[in-house]
């Protein structure tokens, strides 16, 4: 079996083969960046009462990690195949980018 063609059933098992699909810097950044935007728009909406603007939440995170995908690690985005533990995926690898685990 191949690594895309894997059944993961656990997100511990799931995890390693997310990292291997973000090893490109800038990729990962561009995750961060949409990350970080999704907390600041999230913020910004529970402030202001703004509720129309929950659409721009998957843009804004999407976007960001796509064009990270397509454009510079050049794969097919984990979200397809694994939309849970691909969102659970962002957000334990924007931590472990927090506190120095993975490089920026």
């Amino acid at each position: 079996m191949t690594k895309s063609a894997t059944i993961y059933k656990t997100f511990k098992a799931f995890y390693p083969f997310y990292l291997s699909q973000h090893q490109n810097s800038t990729c990962r950044r561009l995750h961060f960046i949409g990350s970080s935007l999704i907390i600041v728009m999230l913020v910004y909406i529970l402030l202001t009462s703004s509720w129309a603007l929950l659409w721009t939440i998957p843009i804004l995170g999407y976007g960001f990690a796509w064009v990270g995908h397509f454009f510079f690690e050049k794969n097919k985005p984990a979200t397809f195949t694994y939309p849970f533990y691909s969102l659970l995926g962002d957000w334990v690898m924007y931590k472990d980018i927090l506190v120095g685990k993975i490089k920026f």
